[in-house]
């Protein structure tokens, strides 16, 4: 079994960086590849806004509009509300 290279940390920064344009391209290959497929209903959303379905015979039906993003500033720090617990046996 080959040996695994030690990389250096300039070969680990360089393989870092390449990181978001193989992500970019794998997000694209399976878009594709679920387009091409025929045998299954595409759900996305479009450029639009709109949440729509691609149907088999290529028609693109509207299921709902969603709406419209939130704008948010760089650094933002997002956190999820705290859910009350419920007592057992009450309210």
């Amino acid at each position: 079994m080959p040996r695994i290279p030690v990389l250096d940390e300039a070969s680990m920064q360089t393989a870092e960086s390449e990181i978001p344009q193989l992500a970019h391209r794998a997000g694209l290959a399976a878009h594709r590849r679920a387009v091409s497929s025929h045998a299954t209903i595409l759900v996305m959303k479009a450029p639009s806004g709109d949440l729509v379905a691609r149907q088999t015979s290529g028609q693109v039906v509207v299921l709902k509009t969603l709406p419209a993003d939130t704008p948010v500033r760089v650094g933002t720090v997002l956190k999820r509300a705290a859910k009350r617990a419920i007592k057992a046996g009450g309210r």
